[in-house]
């Protein structure tokens, strides 16, 4: 018989993760994507080993360790004093909990490992100059118009095009993401430039009034990834420039004088202005569904977008496996699986966005009872790390 592929509109770490798991299943899957070539705008991301267990699982993991650096510990500290709060030993009682190490890598090394894993497959065909415009339904079938003109025909359509997604514009209709008033300033330096080396080899990050500061080291430890982020108080008050260079100074002012000084590790050239949107309670129609930013962007502040769309793709999977032709009953129990998971990731990010940002009061008890935890025992975040049950059976 003669199945259809299934198109996936997006190239990005989502949607390779989800062509690579559908190919393991034996599916015949068709990537379309927006820009002429397939690559990733941004720095360094941080993987938990919830996602570690995933990526092993689609035959990449091991391919990603020359690329990675595995810190110590992921260390949260006071950005107004430069004092440790508290700490998450990620040695061997951390590997024993969770069954995978947590590593950092650059988005580009990883899109690389996935891109490379999918160009191996041969029910994968890439297709890039081809981001998805328009779909329509035609009987058992989606047909697909690119920006470019092509007509393109699947068996099913996932939207995996990213935060501004078309496909979800169709399928929902709800309109823009909101707007957090959250700005980043991002900047990679070789790590010998980096001036105070206390914390060099673990993921540490700073926490202070409207602001807080990450540092942690890529591409085998040979570079350092420095993120610098506002929460502007120009755009609370409606102002004009928010979260412009100079605020960031101006917000950054306050904190200890190390803190304040890897400032100059981060570009001023760009800024990125953070999304999401409320969790929704269904994203399929008929032979259309949606997967990971598209289905639920989150905040920066677990470090899990990245790593939710690929649990997506890897569940996703399974269900298309058991369900045999029937789409829409293999993407309406795919989202039944996904949603709540990915809800709670969007509203812990909310809240943990607010947690590292305040001042006066808030602040002082932030910092007691962070550091009434034990390093060894982060049972707070069993339920992320310790990640979804999946079927081993290929």
């Amino acid at each position: 018989m003669n199945v259809r592929e299934i198109l996936i509109a997006g190239g990005g770490i989502g949607g390779l993760a989800a062509a690579l798991a559908l190919a393991q299943k034996g599916r015949r899957v068709r990537v379309l994507e927006k820009a002429a070539e397939f690559g990733e705008i941004g720095y360094g991301i941080q993987m938990g080993p919830n996602v570690a267990r995933m990526l092993d699982r689609l035959g990449v993991l091991k391919n990603l360790e020359h690329a990675s650096f595995f810190p110590q510990a992921l260390i949260f500290a006071d950005a107004l004093s430069n004092e440790e709060i508290s700490r998450i030993s990620l040695g061997k009682v951390f590997v024993d909990r969770y069954k995978f190490r947590y590593f950092v890598i650059h988005r580009r090394d990883l899109l690389g490992g996935l891109l490379d894993a999918c160009r191996r497959r041969e029910e994968i065909v890439l297709s890039p100059s081809c981001g998805l415009k328009t779909f329509k339904k035609a009987n058992d079938a989606i047909l697909v118009t690119c920006d470019n003109g092509v007509e393109i025909e699947g068996a099913a359509l996932i939207g995996a095009d990213g935060l501004w997604s078309p496909t979800r514009q169709a399928v929902i209709a709800d309109g823009a993401p909101r707007m957090a008033g959250h700005y980043v300033y991002r900047g990679v330096v070789p790590t010998g430039e980096v001036a105070d080396r206390s914390r060099i080899d673990t993921m540490t990050i700073w926490g202070g009034p409207d602001l807080h500061m990450v540092q942690y080291r890529l591409q085998g430890g040979a570079v350092m990834n420095n993120v610098a982020t506002i929460c502007s108080r120009r755009a609370r008050r409606g102002e004009p420039d928010p979260g412009a260079p100079d605020e960031l100074e101006e917000i950054f002012a306050r904190t200890h004088p190390g803190v304040r000084d890897n400032l100059r590790y981060v570009s001023r050239e760009r800024n990125w202005v953070l999304h999401d949107r409320d969790p929704a309670t269904n994203w399929t129609d008929g032979r259309v569904t949606l997967l990971g930013d598209a289905a639920h962007p989150t905040l920066q502040y677990l470090a899990q977008g990245a790593q939710m769309a690929i649990e997506d793709g890897v569940v996703l999977a399974e269900k298309v496996a058991a369900a045999g032709q029937d789409y829409n009953r293999a993407f309406l129990a795919y989202q039944r699986e996904r949603m709540n998971r990915t809800a709670r990731v969007v509203l812990s990010s909310r809240f943990f966005g607010e947690y590292i940002h305040v001042d006066g009061g808030a602040r002082e008890l932030r910092n007691e009872l962070a550091r009434g935890r034990d390093q060894d025992h982060p049972w707070e975040v069993d339920w992320l790390y310790k990640g979804i049950e999946i079927n081993d059976k290929l």
